[in-house]
Order: C-alpha cells, then sequence, then structure tokens
C-alpha cells in the first residue's frame, strides 16, 4: 500500500538548505527512495512509497535539518550516504567513521562498510593502503582525513605526491618551476581538495607551506616528520620507489598510499612497487591494507558499469 508523508519546515533558511539548489537534495533523497517528492511553500511532500520507506524519509529529513541547523551545505554525497545508512540492511554510520573538517563545505560520510574501515585503519594506523578501482573514493577520502588532520591541527602539514609516469617527457623538460612541472600531475589531488574546502583556504595553505607538492623522485634524503603524506597512484611506483618513499616517513607522520592495480603504466619487465609492497607488508603490525571493489563506486553510476563491463571481458569464455 502506498503512504504519503509531509514535512512542514517553518524556517526558510532550513527550508532552503535542506532542498539544495533548484531541489537538488530532494531529487537525490528521490532517486534513492523512490516515489514522488514535492516542495510547496514551507511543505515537503513525499508520496507513492511504502512505510518502510517512510521512515526512511523521516530519518534522512531528520538527520539533514540537523546538518543545515549548523550551518552546513549538505553535497549530494553526503545524501546518498544518509539513504543508505536508513536503509534496512544498513546500521547508522558510526560517528568515528564520519570525516569532519574544519571550515569545510560538509561532513564526508562512507558510502559502503568498506570505505568505513578504510577511514577507520588511516586513524589507527601509521600507514595506510587503499586499493581499488577508479571511482571508489580512495584518493577523495585520504584527502578528506588529510585536510581534516591538518585543518585541525593534529598534523603540521599535509604533503601530496605521486610518481611521474610519461612516456618521452621528464619534468626537467617541462615549462615553469617545480610547482608548476608537477601540477598537472597532481591535479586529481586538487580537484578533490577543491571540492572539499574553499579555493582561498587551500592557496593560503600554499602560501603558508602548509601544503606541499612533491614529485616522487624528489623524495630521496627527506625525513616527513607530524605530517600526513599521500602517495597518489601507488601502482606506478618501482620497488625501489616504494622502498624509498616507505622510508621517507617519520616521527608523528602518516601515511596513505592509493593506487589501482588494473592501471599499471609501467614499461614491461618493470614490476609495480605497490604490488610488491602488498605481497611483502601485509602481516607488518601498524600498516592497514584497505581494499576496494566496484561496489564501493561512487562517481557517476554509469562508472560501475563500466568497470564491470571490463571486467567481464577479461573473463575467459565457459
Amino acid at each position: 500500500m502506498e503512504e504519503r508523508i509531509t514535512i512542514v519546515l517553518d524556517n526558510q533558511d532550513i527550508l532552503s538548505g535542506v532542498c539544495g539548489a533548484n531541489d537538488r537534495n530532494l531529487k537525490v533523497i528521490e532517486g534513492s527512495l523512490g516515489g514522488r517528492i514535492a516542495a510547496r511553500g514551507n511543505e515537503i511532500r513525499l508520496e507513492g512509497v511504502d512505510e518502510q520507506g517512510l521512515r526512511r524519509f523521516k530519518s534522512i529529513m531528520d538527520s539533514l535539518v540537523a546538518v543545515v541547523r549548523e550551518g552546513e551545505s549538505p553535497s549530494p554525497e553526503y545524501i546518498r550516504a544518509l539513504a543508505e545508512s536508513a536503509a534496512p540492511e544498513h546500521t547508522e554510520v558510526p560517528d568515528e567513521a564520519i570525516i569532519h573538517i574544519p571550515h569545510g563545505f560538509s561532513r564526508v560520510f562512507p558510502r559502503s562498510g568498506n570505505q568505513a574501515q578504510y577511514i577507520r585503519g588511516m586513524r589507527s594506523h601509521d600507514i595506510t593502503f587503499c586499493v581499488g578501482p577508479a571511482g571508489t573514493g580512495k584518493t577523495y577520502l585520504a584527502i578528506a582525513e588529510a585536510l581534516c588532520m591538518v585543518l585541525s591541527k593534529k598534523m603540521r602539514k599535509l604533503v601530496l605526491t605521486r610518481p611521474v609516469v610519461e612516456a618521452g617527457e621528464s619534468l626537467g623538460f617541462l615549462p615553469g618551476d617545480l610547482a608548476q612541472k608537477i601540477n598537472p600531475y597532481l591535479r586529481p589531488l586538487y580537484d578533490a581538495m577543491e571540492s572539499l574546502v574553499p579555493y582561498e583556504m587551500i592557496r593560503r595553505m600554499e602560501e603558508t607551506r602548509t601544503i606541499e607538492i612533491a614529485p616522487l623522485a624528489y623524495m630521496r634524503g627527506r625525513s616527513l616528520n607530524d605530517c600526513m603524506v599521500i602517495l597518489d597512484e601507488a601502482q606506478n611506483t618501482t620497488k625501489e620507489q616504494m622502498k624509498m618513499f616507505l622510508t621517507r616517513i617519520g616521527e608523528g607522520a602518516r601515511a596513505v598510499i592509493t593506487g589501482d592495480t588494473t592501471q599499471i603504466d609501467l614499461p614491461k619487465r618493470v614490476d609495480s612497487g605497490l604490488l610488491h609492497a602488498l605481497s611483502i607488508l601485509s602481516q607488518v603490525e601498524g600498516i592497514h591494507i584497505a581494499y576496494l571493489n566496484t561496489a564501493d563506486v561512487v562517481r557517476n553510476p554509469l562508472i560501475k558499469k563500466i568497470i564491470q563491463a571490463y571486467e567481464n571481458e577479461k573473463k575467459p569464455s565457459p
């Protein structure tokens, strides 16, 4: 039997924050729950769902109202996470798996149990590896946790690094200073930061060197203390580069190494440092290894289908 429910909000600012621009938030909820949602005046109405759907809607709206009252603007990812946590087969997302970034746009919620374990692993281990296909949030969550630690003054700085694997080019022949040369390779990391905190904050952190960008090749000889270090695209490190990076981690530092083992761009006969590290470090105390898969994809839902299509192509015919 189809049911309906109407939520009445007397505060116009709260109503606007809950609905989002052009009712964007309501459309996300509608896509997650089904049914039909309409906002008229100060009322939000859901109809065309069963009693369980009504309970989920009420739970989502209560959480949204609470977040908006705190001055935050809920993101679509946050709302989808609320919808999933309100599903009967899910339990509420524990607070220790939610990332609160000071002065950030919104809280960051894990979208799956694997992502929640990944976040907890980053907080309880000095070194965390995260392996998974594109779109699973491995880099995004690492950046969010790093910004949280740095902006809350728990860490001194954030160091971002990535191997440069480019046929026919080297950094020395690219124009500009070191930051300008490496910037294109670190663009995905900046995209993640700009979706989490205002650009002006990122610029100030760069000016004060609270954020540092460094090509992996330039890390040799350094000792990184009291900082968050993120090595992205680690599948394209060599065994020697991975060993060099891991031995840079100094006192009070934490490192997150992310990679996709299906996208190795190293020359033939060169072993991936990420694969080698996973094989020899899995039993080392103090190291956490998180594995994400297509079920954890959080980008456009089409990405999950694309990844599955490529995986199916590799399977031999029966």
